[in-house]
């Protein structure tokens, strides 16, 4: 349970090899030791995050998460719980793909769908659930500004992270008194091994910082953050530019 400081005892990290998952475990183990569910794929990176939070002092269990698959996400959640409840569920997997082959390759835009779109809905759909019949618990969903308001450049990413920008936005007000929330983190340009190499985007952050809005966000009940903060009303002006000056500009 989470304690009356505010401080977690088990944490879900699915996707749990992505810098920002790993930065929310070692941002959590600040404050006390704590159980740790590592869902992701077998691979040496999970071994290699798995000790490094160990030494950091947490418990690690370790289960298998592979977001292409239908039947992943309800094993997952169920031997995720099976040692015990779970405080926090950070839902942090995705992809960026390749936006010139998303333009005029299908099979590439219906594999980005399942990743980044179906499997999530999915995989909240199965934690609501679960957290539901526990009584309590936080849904950390990792959304993106690109969700706002899709650009010419990346369109099919944004349209997956808008879809499940407003999946999680939803399901946080179907939970509402049920002892469960959902926090939507709509991060920028964020300096990680998902984004090396692309041209770095004004106002990037890093990892440490979304887990340190994460953390802040659960504490204070929080149904959605945005890291940085000023990216609220940046989008919040780029949403509301008529598309005839929206298409020109240079994003």
């Amino acid at each position: 349970m989470i304690d009356a400081l505010g401080s977690v005892g088990s944490l879900l990290l699915v996707g749990g090899t992505s810098d920002i998952a790993v930065a929310t475990a070692r941002r959590y183990l600040q404050e006390r030791p704590l159980r740790v569910v590592l869902a992701a794929r077998d691979s040496a990176r999970r071994t290699t995050v798995a000790e490094e939070l160990r030494t950091a002092g947490a418990t690690v269990e370790v289960v298998d998460f592979d977001a292409e698959d239908p039947k992943s996400p309800e094993r997952m959640v169920a031997e995720a719980t099976a040692g015990g409840d779970v405080d926090v569920a950070v839902v942090a997997f995705g992809q960026l793909g390749e936006p010139e082959r998303l333009a005029h390759d299908p099979d590439a835009v219906a594999a980005l769908a399942r990743v980044n779109y179906v499997a999530p809905v999915v995989v909240g759909t199965v934690l609501a659930e679960r957290m539901r019949a526990q009584g309590h618990g936080v849904i950390v969903a990792l959304s993106s500004v690109a969700g706002e308001r899709p650009r010419a450049s990346n369109f099919v990413y944004g349209s997956t992270k808008s879809g499940m920008d407003a999946f999680y936005s939803g399901l946080a007000d179907s939970l509402a008194g049920t002892g469960v929330s959902v926090l939507v983190v709509r991060p920028g340009f964020v300096r990680s091994k998902m984004t090396e190499g692309l041209p770095e985007a004004p106002l990037a952050t890093t990892p440490e910082a979304v887990a340190e809005a994460i953390v802040t966000g659960v504490r204070r009940g929080r149904h959605t953050v945005w890291v940085p903060g000023a990216m609220r009303w940046i989008m919040s002006g780029l949403r509301h530019t008529p598309r005839v000056l929206f298409r020109r500009l240079p994003i």
